[in-house]
């Protein structure tokens, strides 16, 4: 069976395609009309990439919040776009508004006048601006909320990043803890009739146990303005779509293809938003709203047409068959007081014929599973350590749990049986050792929502999770990788970044900040515009209080070889300064959905990505999931190529699929302190180099480090033993307009009003700038079939430009392009050049 993953492409011609991860005729990711959903990330495909929507009613950054604040006004074509209308007015302009202005409401006694290394702190004297109004600094908190808590996110910017205040006070910022002097309304109760393997919990009791939504509604909500925001956020998500019609059964590619993922999810949103608005409100039209959206999907509505009989849930995309299973799951489990008998009886038929049946063929391996060719996922032989691992136990767990003590066949019981080991061995190992996601910066966001629903569901039925979030240490830092990965304006979003999202988010970084004792990924996600949603409300502890980055290095080496990748930046408290990635490790074993990208690389300076990732390409192309082999059809495709990476391109020829790379990786160490605002001392560093002569079979090697204060970036490979009249070509993929200077030796780029001048301080001689469109190269070998404009022709990427250093004469040489972004506070005089220096000499003083 062709797998073609999770990925909704539909042809849908009213979409602005312009920039990073645009894909031409196929842009399905983006539904550019109102969802009314709120906080569910509306389009992975592409996502970070795509330039700012005209539709985006908050994009523009005009308007404000009532009593709140615009965002800062700042245009880029490394936007998401496609997110529900409603969750931009919502989530923007409350976040910027509600929880900037909770802090004019009092005081807090809590302070900290600690400061780390690198950090400025004089405690309270200077006063933090980006505040609201007549606030001084971040210890005035609120009177009308009794947890003393600081609410730091102030705004969120045009990337829907959380905007916070600047200053170097340090008065009420402290590091991230538990607090201690929390009081019964502002935190968890203790579980009064906690579970055991031996006595399920009463109904709730998947991720929202009936003890937590007696707290929430008698205190929690009121004293906790996080809470309290997220709670009126899911209820007006929730009447906003009383009134539409079910979801239509729409496949995407066939239902071997895509399926019907898409309808899955977006059915389990609503099911999750409605049936957490009739717990918190009583209101039976919500009820009665899940209750229509459970009965079309089982096939019982008239007025819809919802897949064929017996396999409308669709296994041979199995992942539909599970988001059926876990929508189906909060609808009985959730609503459980409410249903009568025959209905719970209806919903639990329902689960068993048209999921759990085809899970248990699968994960036993047997004729029907096999023969309808859904299994593969279940990883038997080769372990599954992806997305679809996750996503498929999860759902099938949720479903068997919610159904356990009323299933009359037995066959819930076989199925936690079956998915908890298979998850411990497959998708438990998503995370390598360092935390970095097997797939993509952006399936982690699939893998660990799967991952998380398993757990959590396990933990709220039974008391634990079976030993799954122990069972790899990867796990505890995986939501560190999520943190790092993420740049000032969008994810360094190598390799494919997959589907719509809807109701996948972020937040499993709370569950994993409790599990793990580690309060600053609950603090970090709260700040987030996806952190509404029905699951939040549960796994975010309350008692949870400081600054998610205070003691948090601004540099990491992800070193698994497995996945390796490093990074640095300037500050975690502004989007304004500057970050890099650089990619490194093993090209095979990603589940299909790398690229062939060793030294890639990703530049954020200014507010804005000056160089970024073109990707997904189209996933019902042919061959594109083929395998990870050296002649697999996937690598036929740009986005996919070596020549569509920043990155290295010797003799238009793709990298080798087996590289093994070394690397090396320096950092001053700097951690940021207690205040937002970090002062750097112009010695203050962070490189990355690395050996990547086995992906050339010549000798090639790169790095890039920060220079001046972490306010220049320099990018160096040295090459050798290429032989002469080889083309080797220095390649980079931008948004920003480019102009080449009379001498070719710089590049101005302009992007946003903003400026980055790139200057050629070393190279063969003759070399210079130029540009060259993101398109395949007459050198590239056919695609696997199609004429243009079908599917199986690249996708354009307009908008973008590729600048590029050609030497068309091979030889031994040492290539160093300096990147000057133009700062404000910055004159002529402020800027250094560095000295030449070879890579294998580089250290942390080998540039001062």
């Amino acid at each position: 069976m062709s797998r073609y993953q999770q990925a909704p492409y539909s042809d849908n011609p009213g979409y602005d395609n312009n920039g990073f991860g645009g894909r031409g005729n196929a842009p399905s990711g983006y539904r550019d009309e109102p969802q009314g959903q709120g906080y569910g990330y509306g389009g992975g495909s592409g996502a970070d990439e795509y330039p700012m929507s005209s539709r985006n009613p908050y994009a523009s950054g005009s308007s404000a919040g009532a009593g709140g604040y615009a965002v800062k006004k700042k245009r880029n074509k490394w936007l998401w776009i496609g997110l529900p209308i409603l969750a931009i007015i919502i989530i923007g302009a409350v976040l910027g508004g509600v929880l900037g202005t909770q802090l004019n409401k009092g005081s807090s006694n809590s302070s900290n006048n600690s400061t780390s290394s690198g950090s400025s702190g004089s405690s309270g004297s200077n006063v933090n601006t980006g505040v609201p109004s007549g606030v001084t600094d971040v210890s005035s908190a609120t009177s009308s909320f009794a947890d003393g808590q600081n609410y730091l996110a102030v705004a969120t910017d045009t990337y829907m990043l959380p905007v916070y205040a600047t200053g170097t006070a340090t008065a009420g910022y402290f590091a991230p803890t538990s607090s201690s002097s929390s009081t019964a309304n502002t935190r968890w109760p203790d579980d009064p009739s906690p579970p055991s393997n031996s006595s399920i919990r009463d109904h709730p009791r998947l991720i929202a146990p009936g003890y937590k939504w007696t707290a929430l509604m008698s205190g929690l909500i009121d004293n906790d303005p996080y809470l309290k925001f997220w709670n009126e956020t899911i209820v007006n998500n929730a009447s906003s779509t009383l009134g539409d019609d079910p979801v239509a059964y729409t496949p995407d590619g066939g239902l071997s293809g895509s399926g019907v993922l898409d309808v899955a999810r977006e059915m389990k949103l609503r099911v999750k938003n409605w049936a957490y608005a009739y717990r918190v409100t009583n209101n039976t039209a919500y009820a009665d709203r899940v209750w229509l959206e459970l009965q079309t999907a089982a096939g019982n509505n008239s007025d819809v047409s919802f897949g064929a009989d017996g396999t409308r849930w669709n296994a041979a995309h199995f992942l539909d068959l599970a988001e059926f299973c876990n929508m189906f799951a909060i609808g009985y489990d959730w609503l459980y007081d409410h249903w009568t008998d025959e209905q719970r009886d209806a919903i639990m038929w329902s689960i068993l014929n048209l999921g759990l049946e085809f899970g248990y063929n699968a994960l036993t391996n047997n004729a029907a599973g096999q023969a309808g060719g859904y299994a593969w996922w279940t990883g038997n032989p080769t372990m599954i350590n992806g997305n679809w691992n996750c996503v498929c136990n999860g759902g099938l767990t949720m479903a068997a749990l919610a159904i356990i003590d009323r299933d009359p066949t037995g066959l819930a019981q076989q199925i936690i049986d079956l998915t908890v080991p298979n998850a411990f061995g497959n998708c438990m190992q998503g995370p390598h050792s360092d935390g970095t996601w097997s797939e993509t910066a952006n399936y982690w966001y699939f893998g660990t929502t799967g991952a998380a629903e398993l757990v959590s569901g396990l933990m709220t039925a039974y008391g634990n999770d079976r030993g799954l979030s122990t069972s790899n240490p990867g796990f505890a830092l995986t939501s560190l990788f999520h943190m790092y990965v993420q740049g000032m304006t969008s994810l360094f979003n190598y390799g494919d970044h997959g589907p719509n999202k809807y109701s996948t988010t972020a937040n499993s970084l709370m569950l994993w900040g409790s599990l793990f004792n580690e309060p600053r990924y609950a603090l970090y996600q709260r700040d987030h515009y996806d952190a509404p949603e029905p699951y939040s409300m549960f796994w975010y502890d309350p008692s949870f209080e400081g600054t998610w980055w205070d003691n948090l290095s601004l540099d990491h080496h992800f070193n698994a070889t497995e996945g390796e990748w490093a990074t640095g930046r300037s500050t975690w408290a502004s989007n304004d300064g500057t970050y890099w990635a650089m990619k490194s490790g093993a090209l095979q074993g990603h589940q299909t959905h790398g690229d062939l990208d060793l030294g890639d690389f990703v530049l954020d300076a200014m507010g804005q990505r000056w160089f970024g990732e073109l990707g997904s390409a189209q996933y019902l192309s042919d061959g594109y999931f083929s395998s990870e082999a050296q002649n697999s059809e996937r690598w036929l495709y740009y986005r996919k190529r070596t020549e569509g990476q920043n990155t290295i391109l010797i003799d238009y020829q793709n990298q080798n699929v087996n590289a093994a790379p070394s690397t090396n990786f320096g950092s001053t160490g700097t951690e940021q302190g207690p205040a937002p605002s970090l002062n750097i001392s112009t010695d203050d560093t962070v490189f990355f180099t690395h050996d990547l002569s086995s992906a050339y079979n010549y000798t090639v090697k790169r790095g890039i480090r920060f220079l001046n204060g972490r306010r220049q970036i320099l990018i160096q490979d040295d090459i050798d033993g290429v032989p002469t009249g080889t083309d080797v070509q220095w390649r980079a993929h931008t948004n920003a307009t480019v102009t080449i200077g009379n001498n070719t030796a710089t590049a101005t780029l302009v992007l946003a009003e903003q400026t980055l001048i790139a200057s050629i301080l070393q190279g063969p001689s003759g070399v210079g700038f130029s540009t060259a469109e993101p398109t395949r190269t007459a050198q590239d070998p056919p695609n696997p079939s199609g004429p243009a404009g079908t599917l199986d022709d690249d996708q354009p990427n307009p908008g973008v430009t590729v600048l590029v250093v050609d030497n068309p004469n091979g030889g031994n040489h040492s290539l160093s392009i300096l990147f000057d972004p133009q700062w404000s506070d910055f004159t002529e005089s402020n800027y250094v050049t560095p000295p030449n220096v070879a890579l294998d000499s580089w250290s942390l003083t080998s540039h001062n």
